[in-house]
């Protein structure tokens, strides 16, 4: 064990882990919603500002710092040797970039000519084939498990050397860039990686925030970015923005579930408030030199991101694990307990819709009715996940 950490499940990082994929399918959809306010649109990469749809996707990488402690602890308490942890930390974002990247090809630069086939069905199979690989089965017959996910690797490779982009269809499948979830696995491994470097140690895990920042704030000096040699720096500064993030989520959980430092509630309290002022003291003094920007990954937006999060997760555990005000939090437990097959279910209706060629109506793209669908349209999507759940259907990476 790393540190010394509750085994029960803590109510509050389910219900923020819920509501933020909940959120994230919301605004989701609502990206293609014209006429209604900036706020409820991501800000242009240049604008030096944020709206709360800025903040979906470092709340998803803040909930995965949250959960890293627990889940690294549990294998450890449950007989994992060093290599079989590294091997399923490797597993797990290897996953996560090849999800990643199948997902960014199927959204844009195909070439379905050259494919021979629709790239919606194409979609589909590929998530015939996540579910074959990721599925988390219940038989008793191993043999038939390693086959079924041997099907899936197997139409995973294949859908790969299918896959055709460009004008002239000459392209591959390549990482364009990394996708939501690809994004995610590199931050995860590395703050898999920094987390057991310190031991879960705070102020080692804290000073890596900083280095992340740092890291950042060199890659984009010009003279880095120009240098040959020095380039990569640049290319890598978005992944150390976004560990510094899952960072934060880790602080979090230890500063409020470590139980080898004996503090009262208050006092966890009082700490996580600190943590969260001196995240947004840090991004104001950076403000001047980086603007806000999610597009950018910018620290500013990174450390007021994290800030954001430490005091709506306050807020959640005071509710619902201090007051015991849980019962609400049901809603949002299907998408909790589920969330990879939450996040990929709006690409399968997506897909599923194309290839039948069913348009929505217009007003359902359009001002308030548009966003009243996108609100229903992430209830839907919790309720398919919910039947989902009871049919006994889960990913797990």
């Amino acid at each position: 064990m790393i540190n010394q950490l509750s085994t029960h499940r803590i109510l509050s990082i389910d219900a923020f882990r819920g509501i933020t994929i909940l959120v994230m399918i919301f605004v989701n959809e609502l990206a293609g919603v014209s006429g209604i306010a900036p706020w409820m649109k991501h800000m242009p990469a240049d604008a030096d500002a944020m709206t709360f749809v800025d903040v979906v996707f470092p709340a998803f990488l803040f909930i995965v710092g949250m959960s890293v402690p627990f889940a690294i602890n549990r294998r450890l308490a449950k007989g994992d040797s060093v290599m079989q942890l590294q091997q399923h930390i490797g597993w797990r974002t290897l996953g996560l970039l090849v999800l990643g990247v199948f997902m960014v090809n199927a959204e844009g630069g195909y070439n379905e000519a050259a494919m021979g086939m629709s790239v919606h069905l194409w979609s589909l199979l590929f998530f015939v084939c996540v579910l074959l690989v990721w599925a988390v089965y219940k038989l008793a017959n191993r043999t038939v498990v390693y086959v079924l996910k041997g099907i899936g690797i197997a139409g995973l490779v294949a859908l790969a050397f299918i896959y055709r982009g460009g004008d002239d269809g000459t392209e591959y499948l390549q990482p364009r860039w990394w996708g939501i979830l690809g994004l995610i696995g590199w931050a995860y491994l590395y703050s898999c990686i920094f987390y057991q470097l310190f031991r879960g140690n705070v102020y080692g895990l804290l000073a890596m925030i900083g280095a992340c920042t740092i890291f950042y704030i060199i890659g984009h000096q010009p003279a880095v970015q120009q240098s040959a040699a020095w380039r990569w720096i640049t290319y890598q500064s978005g992944n150390a923005a976004h560990t510094s993030i899952v960072l934060s989520g880790i602080v979090l959980s230890l500063i409020f579930f470590d139980q080898a430092t004996q503090r009262s509630v208050q006092q966890r309290f009082i700490q996580a408030g600190g943590f969260a002022l001196i995240l947004l003291v840090a991004g104001y003094f950076l403000r001047p030199y980086f603007k806000i920007s999610k597009i950018y990954a910018t620290p500013t937006w990174c450390l007021y991101s994290a800030a954001i999060c430490c005091i709506l997760f306050a807020f959640l555990y005071w509710l619902i694990d201090r007051r015991h005000l849980s019962g609400w939090t049901n809603f949002f437990r299907p998408a909790a307990v589920n969330p990879l097959l939450t996040y990929t279910i709006p690409f399968v209706i997506y897909a599923l819709l194309e290839l039948l060629q069913v348009k929505y109506p217009a007003f359902m793209h359009q001002g308030y009715t548009g966003m009243l669908w996108c609100v229903l349209y992430a209830v839907i999507v919790l309720g398919i996940v919910k039947g989902l759940n009871k049919a006994g259907l889960k990913l797990q990476l």
